[in-house]
């Protein structure tokens, strides 16, 4: 924490996603009703999980655990963005700005590996169905989440040990709408072109790497199924290739940020804003919600609930 004390920048200001009053309103409220969709998705969705015994199996442990995920993705800057858009000087603390740093990288390093673990799931169960129940095993299940939260850890700690030890004592003009590494560094008092290239592009590599190993998973995956003509085939293709439009929503953005980094600015606040709000939101709609077990036991819990909630109102007769 004494790295904190040699900044002579005590809070960076955040230029946002647009200075226009009309656009100010419309993002407001559609990023409010997007916020909100992707909270009560995403929580439903863990809590129906959590509850439904016959949804136990793997593959929905690891669903869970990517809404619990994308919950965290979508509030850690989201909240804050919404706020902004109604406040004329957007600030944040240099402390709140290497949180928010420390939070995208851990979550984003964190669902980069739980989507890997995913994706290996499918394989196992699609490839390899008569060896699926020993190989996904409950103990291996609970062993790629705990991977998953070590590497986004670690990931994050290694960007964080380079950025800390900048000193930050001029320029604190952030043209986003949240702290993020390549736009934060810029605004160091020393000439760190190379170093800062080479840090920034490991997170760009890893995530071309994670996605060509995603994308040859699926490619074997949708071959076997094709060699399969079935109803269930039909079915795995299907969640298959919709499993494969989030993954590829989620990483290109990161790709080019990270690969590529100091490109342009709004073109890079569009893909941040992909990867931070439209993705968790849309998680939940292609991983999960088009599943039919998934559905029929989140109808069964709202009615349930209704159910409930009409026996605790007492009716009272006319007198």
């Amino acid at each position: 924490m004494e790295t904190f004390n040699h900044s002579r920048v005590s809070e960076f200001v955040l230029l946002g996603l647009t200075d226009s009053p009309e656009l100010q309103i419309f993002f407001f409220v559609m990023f409010s009703i997007f916020y909100l969709m992707t909270m009560l998705g995403n929580c439903l969705i863990l809590l129906t999980v959590l509850s439904t015994s016959h949804l136990h199996s793997p593959m929905y442990f690891l669903l869970s655990n990517l809404s619990l995920i994308d919950i965290c993705l979508s509030s850690f800057a989201t909240p804050k963005m919404i706020m902004d858009f109604f406040v004329q000087h957007k600030t944040i603390s240099f402390e709140g700005c290497i949180s928010q740093i420390f939070f995208l990288h851990l979550f984003t390093g964190t669902e980069i590996v739980l989507l890997i673990s995913m994706s290996f799931d499918r394989y196992i169960a699609i490839c390899k169905p008569l060896h699926y129940s020993s190989i996904m095993s409950h103990r291996l299940c609970v062993g790629l989440v705990v991977t998953s939260w070590t590497v986004g850890f670690l990931h994050t700690m290694s960007q964080l040990a380079f950025t800390l030890y900048l000193p930050f004592c001029g320029p604190n003009v952030v043209d986003s709408f949240f702290c993020d590494l390549p736009l934060v560094i810029q605004l160091a008092c020393i000439d760190i072109y190379f170093l800062g290239i080479f840090m920034i592009s490991t997170s760009g590599v890893i995530a071309l790497v994670s996605f060509l190993l995603l994308l040859t998973s699926y490619i074997t995956v949708l071959v076997t199924i094709k060699d399969h003509s079935s109803i269930g085939s039909s079915k795995a293709f299907s969640t298959c290739t919709a499993h494969f439009i989030v993954v590829l929503m989620f990483f290109w953005p990161c790709i080019f940020i990270y690969v590529w980094p100091c490109t342009n600015f709004l073109v890079d606040k569009v893909l941040s804003v992909f990867y931070t709000i439209f993705t968790p939101f849309l998680n939940p709609l292609i991983y999960t919600l088009r599943n039919q077990e998934v559905k029929t036991a989140v109808k069964k819990k709202l009615s349930n609930q209704y159910l409930n909630l009409g026996k605790t109102i007492p009716i009272h007769p006319m007198q």
